[in-house]
């Protein structure tokens, strides 16, 4: 999945897959994109409308808190070191 790079203090890069409606989420404090200790999450039937809601909101940090990491399903997938390895 094409995950597209954020500004926000937390989450570095966001994607989502419209025809499995799950959104991925990257976060890591280190701003070196691809740093191998960034963790990722996948979030499932994240309808389309919060995806976009998410991409637009003013701080992508307090939507994902507010609106989707507590009310959907989630996987937490490792760090983008040990899924690349």
């Amino acid at each position: 999945m094409n995950r597209q790079s954020v500004e926000s203090s937390n989450i570095k890069t966001i994607g989502y897959d419209p025809i499995n409606h799950i959104l991925e989420v990257e976060f890591g404090k280190d701003v070196e994109e691809g740093n191998p200790y960034n963790r990722l999450y996948h979030y499932f039937e994240v309808p389309e409308e919060i995806y976009q809601a998410l991409m637009s909101a003013p701080s992508h940090g307090e939507f994902l808190y507010w609106h989707i990491a507590y009310k959907f399903t989630y996987k937490y997938l490792g760090t983008l070191g040990d899924i690349e390895s």
